[in-house]
């Protein structure tokens, strides 16, 4: 009986712990993460590797602390490249900070994409999108997204006016 009671009353405080967590993090607006930089580095085989830098900007009150990040691009709705990184650090409040995360792309994704823009003809905008979390302590994971679209140039026409 006495055990019982005790069960009852950790998985009382449990659920009174989770759903204080969550209601800390009500309220809080989203974190703005853009791609600062890309730098090259080291690949195997059949995969390219980069190491992105990503700006991000916390927009509250409190500072974000995350110790471990992963992200995954996407390119017209299709994953084009994944990291993780198990970096820590924090963001301030009203502040930025610069992430920077290891990804891979393989050759396979770099293929297929190549065939879709060349099936598509080259032309109309690229959808894209970045999706990630910063890991926090328990209930203080923070996810974000980004997305949007842009245009490849046209390609250059030889053209001869020379009449």
């Amino acid at each position: 009986m006495i055990a019982r009671n005790l069960i009852s009353v950790i998985l009382l405080a449990v659920v009174l712990l989770a759903s204080g967590g969550c209601a800390t993090l009500q309220g809080r607006d989203p974190l703005q993460v853009t791609v600062a930089g890309i730098e090259p580095l080291q690949g195997q085989g059949l995969e390219l590797r980069m190491l992105v830098k990503l700006r991000v900007q916390n927009p509250n009150d409190t500072p974000v602390n995350y110790n471990g990040v992963a992200v995954e691009m996407n390119v017209q709705g299709k994953t084009f490249a994944t990291g993780v990184s198990d970096a820590d650090g924090n963001v301030p409040r009203f502040g930025d900070a610069i992430v920077s995360v290891p990804v891979t792309v393989s050759a396979f994704r770099m293929a297929g994409q190549a065939v879709e823009m060349i099936r598509r003809g080259g032309s109309g905008p690229i959808a894209y999108e970045l999706k990630g979390k910063l890991n926090g302590s328990t209930f203080n994971s923070i996810r974000f997204r980004t997305q949007g679209e842009f245009d490849l140039p046209a390609p250059a026409t030889d053209r001869d006016d020379r009449g």
